[in-house]
């Protein structure tokens, strides 16, 4: 019998992905990590492989590209399902991205429900990621009944894991008394962890808290530090907070912001 052209493509692909997870078979750990963390224009096809020979982490990375359309096509559904094959291996990554899909309506239709017994599943498994977003679920009532004490529990464990984003949201929630008693100490230093964490609005907020104790030429770093790195947004609000600054600390980094956000396509 002869192949038609389309036939033979169809068993060399076959053939070339065989040979891949044969391939994949014998790799060593430290091998099949540097592939599936590299560049995927130049590992797609292996990532792939792995994928359907049921590596989480591969299933885990093609999700994330075909999410983004990063090296292949974009496709949302595909996302939600290699998504959550991984999640069903008990790749806590994996759960919290479902829960994103489920939150976001990323390839599966919106629902909070299922969101936050993902985020769950991630958060119980350790994963920071779930524990922060499994918070902002139980914070604000979406899909399970509100519960701020609980919320910052997850907080709490997120942050002592360095999540710079838990940490401010723990920092505030002690500022503000919400889902606990005030502690305007804790807050500033879990302000000031957010902060050294690279995370932008806490570092805006360990600014603001550096100028009410009237230590102006620290809390300008900080501000800059924010603006610098954070969003359109971010630099119009240090700029506002900053118009009537008698400090001249304060003042020229008012004057660097209004000039970094003209300067920027999103300014």
């Amino acid at each position: 019998m002869t192949l038609t052209r389309e036939q033979f493509g169809r068993a060399e692909a076959m053939e070339e992905n065989q040979h891949r997870l044969s391939q994949l078979a014998q790799m060593s750990y430290g091998s099949l990590h540097a592939l599936l963390t590299g560049n995927p224009a130049k590992a797609t096809a292996w990532i792939r492989s792995a994928a359907e020979c049921g590596v989480a982490a591969a299933q885990l990375r093609l999700g994330r590209m075909l999410l983004a359309g990063s090296a292949v096509e974009q496709d949302e559904r595909a996302a939600f399902v290699w998504f959550g094959r991984a999640a069903a291996q008990g790749d806590t990554e994996a759960m919290n991205m479902v829960g994103r899909c489920h939150e976001n309506g990323w390839g599966a239709p919106v629902d909070l429900e299922r969101a936050a017994a993902s985020y769950r599943a991630a958060a119980e498994g350790g994963r920071d990621w779930g524990q922060y977003n499994f918070g902002n679920l139980l914070f604000d009532g979406r899909g399970i009944a509100p519960d701020r004490p609980q919320a910052l529990r997850w907080y709490l464990r997120a942050a002592s894991q360095r999540h710079g984003r838990a940490m401010n949201i723990v920092a505030r929630c002690l500022e503000e008394g919400w889902g606990c008693r005030r502690c305007l100490d804790d807050a500033a230093y879990w302000y000031h962890q957010s902060a050294r964490s690279g995370y932008f609005r806490g570092q805006f907020n360990h600014a603001v808290l550096l100028v009410e104790r009237g230590l102006a030429e620290p809390a300008a770093d900080w501000f800059w530090k924010a603006a610098a790195g954070g969003d359109a947004q971010m630099r119009a609000t240090v700029a506002a907070t900053l118009a009537a600054a008698a400090h001249p600390a304060l003042r020229q980094v008012r004057a660097r912001v209004l000039e970094l956000g003209a300067a920027s396509p999103d300014g």
